[in-house]
């Protein structure tokens, strides 16, 4: 499982709350309608409907949750892209959003740290996970991975008759993006992204994927001597760099963290200022609210001040 969910997840916590609600007394109605499952691809659940809505039907169908809030600026970013992918997976998966700020015991649930998270639910438990604003090409890697490994699990993939994509207009200019990144050539990929940043400025999506492939660029560098190297000489700057990305790369995120406010503190000038950068450059790979990048940001403050 990803490093997206911390710890071991236990889906029946939620489920002694929601045999509760439904158990409350509830104003006759006879005759009136009663409540339904879902069933479009893209719906709504709450802690009540967590149980039925997602845990039961992940016994025949694959689950994606998604958990977003409205104030989380990443989540703006991703969800459209869940909702078309769901609409276009003819039945092979559904998409139950969770909005976490309502919901704070499914977050809590999945130990999620920051949002958006993302997590695949199978057969009752989680499959796998994701955190952050994954550009396209990667979700779709990630989903197709997926259902690879389900379909002979699950019927709903096995007859599932995907939409035609082609029915949703592509801007062509993140498809040529899309398409670099997919093929690994991130050189291609940065400067398709630069070419829409240098017309559209303000354009949220490709701001992220600009610096989600960056950083894939250097990560795909990453090399696991750097952190020996960086701990045995903490005066060679290079090294501590990459053992930031290393570090991040391999989810030891407040490691890389720390590495780098403790090379600023050493450090003075020119040399500060570039580990600085650095250090910015990697909170912009997390959502703004994770308190790791919160407390990085008063820690760095500290260092500089």
């Amino acid at each position: 499982m990803s490093a997206a969910l911390s710890g071991a997840v236990d889906l029946s916590a939620l489920k002694a709350r929601a045999d509760a609600s439904r158990q409350q007394p509830a104003a006759p109605s006879p005759g009136g309608p009663q409540p339904q499952a879902p069933t479009g691809a893209v719906f709504e659940v709450t802690e009540a409907s967590f149980q039925a809505d997602v845990v039961e039907r992940s016994l025949q169908q694959l689950v994606i949750v998604d958990l977003w809030a409205d104030w989380c600026g990443p989540c703006k970013q991703l969800s459209p892209v869940l909702e078309r992918l769901a609409g276009q997976a003819g039945g092979a998966w559904v998409l139950a959003k969770v909005d976490v700020d309502a919901n704070p015991r499914i977050a809590q649930l999945f130990g999620a740290q920051s949002i958006p998270t993302v997590v695949a639910i199978a057969g009752g438990q989680p499959v796998d996970a994701f955190a952050g604003a994954l550009p396209e090409p990667e979700v779709k890697k990630w989903l197709n991975a997926l259902l690879d490994a389900l379909k002979d699990k699950l019927p709903s993939i096995r007859d599932a008759q995907p939409a035609a994509e082609a029915e949703v207009p592509e801007d062509p200019r993140f498809t040529e993006a899309e398409d670099a990144f997919e093929r690994g050539d991130y050189s291609a990929a940065e400067a398709a992204y630069q070419r829409i940043l240098d017309t559209e400025p303000a354009n949220e999506l490709a701001k992220a994927a600009l610096t989600q492939v960056r950083f894939a660029a250097r990560a795909e560098q990453a090399d696991p001597s750097a952190v020996a190297r960086a701990d045995a000489d903490p005066a060679d700057l290079h090294a501590q760099l990459a053992a930031a990305d290393f570090e991040v790369a391999q989810n030891k995120i407040e490691d890389a963290f720390a590495r780098l406010i403790s090379t600023i503190r050493r450090t003075f000038g020119d040399d500060r200022n570039r580990v600085r950068e650095h250090l910015v450059g990697l909170f912009e790979l997390f959502d703004p609210a994770d308190e790791r990048v919160a407390k990085a940001r008063r820690d760095l403050a500290s260092a500089l001040f």
